[in-house]
């Protein structure tokens, strides 16, 4: 499979540059895979279209505020610094540095007023090592880390609404924008209704949306992620399939740790948690065990994320969905409309 089979023309304007004040209130594309038809509607609407007595799986993890912004100590040249996952327990983490060919090893990045700093230590890995315990001063000098084709500094509103109502565990670098459409009220209102709601957390890291660069997809390498499951959300997942339920997956992330676990002995997974670590790259010919519908926002093309849905629905589907998306102005990306694949 090539890269360009992935590739679709979007206008610019498109680009949904801030959050609905009502969550709910997104537009929503329905494709339905068994008879290829596509319904257009409102989110708040998403009950009339869920299977009944289905299952949905959130991710509960929570957007760190990891975007620092620095200046060079010695030239005074500002430096931002996205931190991604610890290395190891000596405050070293890999980061995404820009302008990075620009700093030297060693060279001291400083924020705060100086009073914390970070040095580069391995250019080719994008090492930084941090003078403090970093992660408890995030929300002192952080912010929270827009995509880049949001084209605005972070203000005060993202902190609400580049989290999920649900979010909980802290961890991700990027928000697991699907869940973004669900309101307390809406959620309080499928519960009321025989579909059961269960959740796992998956930290959304750079391998979400690390570039695919090879033309032939399968060569490119799907860094790690870290997930946990409860034993709670095991037994809901066991007996929706063996109920014949239909599972959910809200999000991209979602999907990919239940189709992780799908591959796990179910000793393990009886835990009262489970913790592991999954790299699974999902392109079509995949065959999903778990997932039976995901609900999901429109992605960039050329990614993995875009790679997954085309898996899911098959690329034809998908490419006549995101046209008819297109031809009917939706909103794409983070802050933009919803799409369910049943």
């Amino acid at each position: 499979m090539k890269l360009s089979d992935f590739d679709y023309q979007l206008p610019k304007e498109l680009i949904a540059q801030y959050p609905l004040k009502s969550r709910d209130s997104c537009r929503l594309l329905v494709i339905e895979r068994s008879s290829q038809k596509i319904y257009h509607d409102k989110f708040y609407n998403i009950l009339k279209y869920l299977p009944k007595n289905s299952c949905l799986i959130l991710n509960d993890s929570r957007v760190i505020p990891a975007r620092l912004l620095g200046r060079r100590e010695k030239t005074g040249g500002r430096v931002e610094v996205l931190v991604l996952n610890q290395v190891d327990s000596s405050n070293t983490f890999n980061a995404l540095i820009n302008p990075l060919k620009k700093i030297k090893i060693d060279e001291r990045i400083i924020f705060n007023g100086s009073k914390i700093y970070c040095q580069l230590i391995d250019a080719k890995q994008k090492i930084v090592r941090f003078n403090c315990d970093i992660l408890k001063h995030l929300k002192e000098i952080g912010q929270i880390p827009l995509p880049p084709y949001i084209k605005r500094v972070p203000e005060n509103l993202d902190k609400e609404y580049y989290q999920t109502v649900y979010a909980k565990c802290n961890g991700s670098i990027a928000s697991p924008t699907a869940g973004l459409h669900f309101t307390n009220e809406l959620l309080s209102k499928i519960k009321e209704t025989e579909i059961k709601i269960a959740s796992l957390t998956l930290h959304v890291n750079y391998a979400t949306f690390n570039p695919v660069k090879e033309e032939d997809i399968t060569r490119h390498k799907m860094y790690c992620e870290e997930f946990r499951v409860t034993r709670g959300t095991v037994k809901i997942i066991q007996e929706a399939k063996e109920s014949s339920r239909k599972i959910i997956a809200v999000g991209t992330t979602s999907c990919r740790v239940l189709e992780t676990i799908s591959n796990i002995e179910v000793d393990k997974l009886n835990n009262s948690i489970y913790q592991g670590s999954t790299n699974l790259f999902i392109y079509p010919g995949y065959k999903f065990k778990l997932t039976d519908g995901i609900i999901t926002n429109f992605h960039f093309p050329k990614t993995t994320l875009f790679m997954l849905v085309c898996a899911f629905a098959g690329g034809d589907l998908i490419m006549k969905a995101y046209q008819e998306a297109i031809a009917k102005k939706y909103r794409f990306y983070s802050y933009g409309d919803a799409m369910l694949i049943i």
